[in-house]
């Protein structure tokens, strides 16, 4: 099947929202016709296990952690997905962010 375009699925803490968007948006992500700044975000709960060795940005090595994050989800044109996503990692807090692209058929 054929795809243009990937939703780009970023969990990140809320204060990060605007930066990532911005970088995305200056990329030529989140652009949806005659608009720009596109996105959506929802209020999300995570949990992780930080591992020996683990330099997390919240919680403790060996515990399990809970927190609140925002899952944002935005389109992105296919060529740009591996740009976007090294944009992501570049701004984003945590060690191992969590980054789903996910190709949008073209029907």
């Amino acid at each position: 099947m054929e795809f243009s375009r990937v939703k780009l699925e970023i969990y990140v803490p809320e204060a990060y929202l605007g930066c990532l968007r911005e970088a995305l948006n200056e990329l030529g992500a989140c652009h949806i016709g005659k608009y720009d700044c596109c996105s959506s975000v929802a209020a999300v709960t995570g949990t992780w296990r930080p591992l020996p060795g683990a330099e997390p940005y919240g919680g403790t090595v060996g515990e399990l952690c809970q927190g609140a994050e925002c899952k944002m989800e935005a389109v992105c044109p296919r060529e740009l997905a591996a740009q976007a996503v090294e944009a992501v990692r570049k701004l984003h807090p945590y060690e191992e962010p969590v980054i789903h692209v996910l190709p949008l058929l073209d029907l």
